[in-house]
């Protein structure tokens, strides 16, 4: 029953490490990844001595800490909220329509929300008639990141709070009925035994989005972005799409793609050291 699972990660994402030699390598898929010429640490100086590699570093640390910010509570909030909730069958209504984003193509999603802050989409059309003028939301660099982190939390808020729903039931029941005997209100159990009781799981996935936190998705800018507002849209994984697959330099992007997933293993090492302190951790 294992097999499966390991031929996966095997095939999938180890053996496809070896691939990274081409950082260090002027890759021609004539000469292949061994007959290609090494030109060492080249590709990381011109990267680090490029004009967009400040600009790169910027945008993807500011989108990954307010994803981070207003992304990550958003799930353990809905989570507590539909925790609290009695009736049965609202509380389902309301967990089917927060999932259904979770389910829909990531191209359509990206139409809607161009569709919603279009100059006469539903976003403007809302702002004119209590303002008076529109705002063409995707032709101000300003306004990117405010959409992308907003439309971000809308799609996936539900999908995350079911790991959160399913910590939650591991709490006894006792717990609380000792509380209200004691006459805990619903705050202070909320505060006293539900948080503390998802907390071992809250730290696990806060751990694992840190371990992921430069790895902006690349699919959802790209669909989003344009010209006019590069200057907070472009990120490092847009950058690396647009290096090796449109433009072909394979050892370049190679060489950015390894420095940001250097980056990545060292804040999942950092923060999984300092959870450990608390008693939780990946390892």
């Amino acid at each position: 029953m294992l097999m499966p699972v390991v031929i996966y990660y095997v095939v999938i994402h180890y053996f496809p490490i070896y691939g990274v030699i081409i950082a260090f390598k002027e890759y021609s898929p004539l000469k292949g990844f061994l007959g290609s010429d090494w030109v060492g640490v080249k590709h990381f100086v011109d990267f680090f001595n490029s004009y967009y590699f400040w600009t790169l570093l910027r945008n993807t640390v500011i989108i990954s800490f307010y994803d981070l910010i207003f992304g990550f509570p958003a799930p353990i909030i809905l989570a507590l909220i539909l925790n609290e909730i009695t009736q049965l069958r609202f509380k389902r209504f309301v967990q089917t329509i927060s999932y259904l984003p979770h389910f829909i193509s990531l191209v359509v999603i990206v139409g809607m929300i161009l569709d919603f802050v279009a100059r006469d989409g539903l976003v403007n059309q809302l702002i004119a008639a209590l303002t008076g003028q529109a705002i063409p939301f995707m032709q101000k660099p300003e306004w990117f990141r405010t959409i992308y982190i907003a439309s971000n939390i809308w799609q996936t808020v539900g999908w995350g709070s079911i790991i959160y729903l399913a910590a939650l039931t591991s709490i006894s029941p006792e717990l609380y009925e000792a509380a209200r005997v004691d006459g805990a209100t619903r705050w202070s159990q909320l505060w006293h035994i539900t948080i503390p009781g998802i907390t071992p799981t809250i730290v696990i996935m806060l751990i694992l989005r840190v371990g992921d936190m430069m790895s902006v998705g690349h699919e959802k800018i790209i669909l989003m972005y344009n010209p006019a507002i590069y200057e907070t849209a472009d990120v490092i994984s847009t950058f690396i799409y647009r290096k090796g697959l449109l433009e072909m330099n394979y050892s370049y992007s190679a060489a950015v793609g390894l420095f940001n997933s250097i980056i990545n293993f060292i804040l999942l090492v950092t923060v999984n050291q300092i959870a450990r302190r608390s008693g939780n951790s990946l390892w």
